[in-house]
């Protein structure tokens, strides 16, 4: 087995029910409580003291990738609903002069474009001036396709690889592949997702070990509600973890690689960390005012999508490995201009601060932004008052930034109506073989056996659009 693959097989697993723990570690509950005081009265209350001899390594300890990687880690901005690629990314002349649609005819960009930055890409003008800023940084991919035009199937697509199936996130897939560097936070950190179309499905970890998966957050400076202990002291409640720790650090002795009891024991020790980590992380309170400023945190336009994307950036100083922030309100079939400037400026700041301050902390280089909706909008005029589109999957944009792809450059392109992907056309299989790859992770190699056979995030599809790696 190549020593670069991340397997487990769940078949060769232990499974510990309640009578074998009983029959297990009954005769040694005295022991362990004599063990815990004597503990206690020397003084030896942290948790490496109490530890017992194993040699347990935590499964989200950091790993090395399969070969050298341009990234370390992802911010994933999720545009829930489909943004209208023709009206923000895609500049199409030709329709342009097909006017002003009517029901089910070609309706023109609702936005006139123009060229941005030195490398000259043609951007929706106006519509996101903050971000057309870095236009040089961005790398459009133009001829992004999905399977089906339907909001859930194409979300759950682009977050697990496969619109059938149950099946574990991308962010999922990551931490299992390369670890975290966070020693106080989890490696995938969801902000504000989504609760429908697939709801915590987009963010699980599906078969692979629950440790894997997503953690939720909210957005603002709370994150996580009552996270604070007030009923026991710190130290307290240390040494009582450490008893219940002991104890299961014991079983999992004899069951090794048991995931389950791996998941909670990471679960708790996480939990107690979070309790400091995550109230420091998520108060914006000492960052300077041009921080603030930089992100919009004083304007109730942007403030909360600016909180999001500032705690994205702490988050990426505290090394968690995948980071999600969800923008929802996307889905235009009517009201499309003002519904798209809408939504433009509530995120139009704060993604270009977050740029700037990555770019300021030499930070870009290393973080891989992505940003997308599940699919696009159509060509057509959806209801026949010249200010809506449908939804297309056979053709649309997202855009990479940062971790190694090239910036001010458009890969693939639609037809000149902006229909169908013609040119460098990737499917979500190539999207995330490509993700992985920039993260040093060679998609077919990281696999996890389930069910008598290896999964991947890719199935059996996916290439690596090696065009756009800087």
């Amino acid at each position: 087995m190549n020593r670069f693959s991340r397997r487990l097989c769940a078949d060769t697993r232990r499974i510990v029910d309640r009578r074998g723990f009983l029959q297990d570690t009954a005769a040694g509950f005295g022991w362990l409580a004599l063990s815990a005081l004597a503990s206690k009265w020397s003084g030896a209350n942290n948790a490496s003291a109490a530890a017992p001899a194993s040699k347990y390594v935590s499964p989200t300890a950091p790993k090395p990738p399969h070969f050298a990687a341009r990234a370390k880690r992802v911010i994933f901005l999720f545009m829930e609903g489909g943004p209208s690629h023709i009206d923000t990314f895609d500049w199409k002349p030709e329709l342009a002069k097909l006017g002003a649609g009517g029901k089910s005819r070609p309706l023109a960009p609702v936005f006139p474009f123009a060229p941005h930055g030195k490398s000259g890409l043609m951007l929706a003008d106006g519509l996101f001036p903050h971000l057309a800023k870095h236009a040089d940084e961005l790398c459009l991919l133009s001829g992004m396709t999905t399977k089906t035009p339907s909001h859930h199937q194409a979300i759950v697509s682009m977050h697990t690889g496969s619109e059938n199936f149950v099946r574990p996130s991308v962010g999922s897939w990551l931490t299992y592949g390369l670890g975290t560097e966070s020693e106080d936070l989890p490696g995938f950190i969801t902000i504000d997702p989504i609760s429908h179309n697939g709801g915590a499905q987009n963010y699980g970890s599906s078969f692979l070990p629950a440790t894997f998966q997503g953690t939720r957050l909210s957005g603002g400076s709370r994150g996580v509600p009552n996270i604070a202990n007030h009923h026991l002291a710190a130290g307290d409640q240390r040494r009582q973890l450490d008893f219940v720790q002991q104890m299961n650090r014991r079983m999992l002795a004899t069951a090794p690689g048991h995931a389950e009891l791996e998941g909670v024991i990471e679960s708790s020790e996480l939990a107690f960390r979070m309790q400091t980590s995550v109230p420091q992380t998520f108060d914006t309170s000492d960052e300077p005012q041009h921080v603030r400023d930089l992100y919009g945190l004083e304007d109730g336009t942007t403030s909360r999508f600016g909180e999001s994307c500032l705690m994205a950036r702490r988050l990426v100083e505290k090394g968690v490995r995948f980071i999600q922030l969800t923008s929802a309100g996307w889905d235009h079939h009517n009201n499309l201009r003002a519904g798209l400037q809408g939504r433009w400026d509530s995120i139009d700041r704060p993604i270009a601060g977050l740029i700037t301050d990555l770019k300021q902390r030499d930070l870009l280089k290393d973080t891989l932004i992505v940003w997308g909706g599940e699919f696009g909008r159509t060509t057509a005029d959806d209801k026949g008052d010249g200010d809506g589109r449908g939804h297309q999957s056979k053709g649309f944009t997202m855009w990479m930034a940062g971790g190694g792809v090239k910036g001010g450059y458009q890969h693939g392109a639609t037809d000149e109506l902006g229909t169908n992907a013609v040119e460098g056309k990737m499917n979500m299989h190539d999207l995330h073989a490509t993700i992985l790859h920039l993260l040093g992770l060679d998609h077919e190699r990281l696999t996890y056996r389930y069910a008598g056979r290896d999964f991947r995030l890719t199935e059996t599809g996916g290439v690596v659009t090696k065009e756009i790696l800087a």
